[in-house]
């Protein structure tokens, strides 16, 4: 099998190649936007305490849900001899990280920055790089 897909921290379009065809998923991330930072301090005296102690909250909150999304994807790909990272921003490069630590650093063919594709868009780059 081989695989290929374009994340970001929304989603992920994994498109997978095998003798039985093609598929394609939709992995979408419970992450909610980054900053979301309220300014000012409306609750009283605790954010004058500790300073972006909320900040900090929100932040970690952020991450666990990134590591669960990445699991999630990385279980739909886990099984693939290639595998093909495209997107526009850090998400492929966190990906790819990931898939390093976890022992399938080898089976990335490449890491491409490219901008919103159509899912069909993104099945044709990956049929064309990664081959069937």
């Amino acid at each position: 099998m081989r695989a290929g897909l374009w994340i970001d921290h929304r989603k992920a379009i994994i498109v997978t190649l095998s003798g039985e065809g093609e598929t394609t998923k939709l992995v979408e991330s419970d992450v909610e936007k980054h900053v979301r930072y309220s300014g000012g301090a409306q609750s009283g005296k605790s954010h004058e305490s500790r300073p972006g102690a909320g900040e900090d909250t929100r932040e970690r909150h952020f991450e666990g849900q990134l590591h669960q999304y990445y699991d999630e994807v990385i279980a739909n790909i886990r099984d693939a001899d290639s595998i093909l990272i495209l997107g526009p921003g850090e998400a492929k490069g966190e990906l790819k990280t990931r898939l390093e630590r976890e022992g399938l650093g080898n089976r990335i063919v490449g890491v491409e920055t490219v901008d919103k594709l159509t899912d069909r868009q993104i099945a044709a780059i990956v049929r064309a790089r990664v081959g069937k």
